[in-house]
């Protein structure tokens, strides 16, 4: 994981406002909100976990996003890119197709 993404999960578990070059995050009624490039790409709450493209389904979007469910999410959940098209592999290791917006709980 890149130093980038642990200070922003450590941001995340601190409930703490936080911006390193391209990433930020703010906080809200305990609710993290991971913005990348100004784009919301992430809400982390006490049981929940949404994901969101912030409209740009990058390698950079995707890493922040995988750095978040290794972090905070359960399991082997994953966002990962198959001929251009992102999925979400839950933690029962079955694969859905990724939306931005999917709330995890």
């Amino acid at each position: 994981m890149r130093v980038i993404e642990r200070e922003m999960n450590a941001a995340i578990s601190e409930q703490r406002e936080w911006k390193k070059d391209n990433t930020m995050v703010t906080n809200h009624n305990g609710v993290s909100h991971v913005f990348l490039f100004g784009n919301k790409i992430a809400e982390v709450g006490d049981n929940f976990i949404v994901l969101m493209d912030g409209g740009w389904q990058t390698v950079t979007t995707k890493s922040r996003l995988n750095a978040i469910l290794r972090a905070h999410g359960i399991g082997h959940e994953a966002v990962f890119q198959k001929k251009h098209v992102w999925h979400f592999r839950c933690a029962d290791q079955s694969v859905i197709p990724f939306f931005s917006g999917m709330r995890l709980n």
